[in-house]
């Protein structure tokens, strides 16, 4: 999916964030102040392909009116099959006895996405799955709150979750929703080997079917008053427990 990125800092941010780039359009006759200068710079040093258009051009791409003269196109993200993810779950845990698979199901902000990944890689997760519709997808905020991390985890998106899930258990892993209403705590769930683990929607949490498709629900431990954390707070206390119970 394309996308459009506009005004200097954007532009600038998804440069240094490692968003992939078709190209950038910058206003004919435009001032060079620094900010262009260095969008100009970071687009050679990135082999962007930098075009002048003229002002009319781009106030028809632009989305709002505060594009500043510069848009970037994006390239599409490079989606990896699901049967990729699975295969490389399998063989993490045939060579270190433990896996991960990350399931995301129907979580809508785009940075929460990148703040996933960027825990899932650090944790050594296989891979992340979220669906293909009424989901985020990847933008220049999902390289930015992922510090780069969504270029190095396959990430896959499906039509079905639930049967997603279904396909997980038949290579020996483990499905386990992190729902608020759940009896059991992450402490005293058990994480170890092969696991899957579903981190539901912002608003919703865990949709039902997938909660009766997932073999364990945990909740987080809490002592404070706040209700819960945001999913990818969320996410990232339950990848640690998994990374701490798998310990080598």
């Amino acid at each position: 999916m394309t996308d459009y990125i506009e005004g200097k800092r954007a532009v600038i941010e998804a440069l240094r964030s490692g968003c992939p780039l078709r190209s950038v359009f910058v206003a004919e006759g435009i001032q060079r102040d620094g900010l262009v200068k260095d969008i100009l710079r970071k687009c050679d040093q990135r082999s962007v392909r930098v075009k002048q258009v003229s002002r009319k051009r781009l106030d028809d791409m632009a989305h709002t009116d505060a594009h500043q003269g510069v848009i970037a196109e994006t390239a599409p993200f490079p989606y990896q099959g699901a049967g990729e993810v699975l295969a490389q779950a399998v063989e993490d845990a045939r060579t270190h006895e433990r896996a991960l698979i990350v399931v995301l199901d129907h979580i809508t902000d785009a940075g929460n996405l990148g703040a996933i990944a960027r825990s899932a890689e650090s944790v050594g997760a296989s891979g992340i799955v979220i669906p293909n519709k009424r989901s985020a997808h990847v933008t220049a905020a999902t390289y930015k709150s992922s510090a780069g991390a969504i270029s190095h985890i396959p990430l896959a998106q499906v039509s079905n979750i639930a049967a997603f899930i279904e396909r997980t258990k038949e290579e020996g892993f483990w499905a386990v929703a992190a729902t608020e209403h759940a009896e059991e705590t992450l402490w005293d769930t058990d994480l170890s080997g092969r696991i899957v683990l579903v981190m539901g929607s912002e608003h919703d949490g865990v949709s039902r079917l997938v909660l009766e498709t997932c073999d364990m629900h945990a909740s987080l431990p809490q002592q404070g008053r706040i209700s819960s954390l945001n999913v990818a707070q969320a996410s990232t206390v339950f990848m640690y427990e998994w990374l701490r119970q798998n310990r080598l």
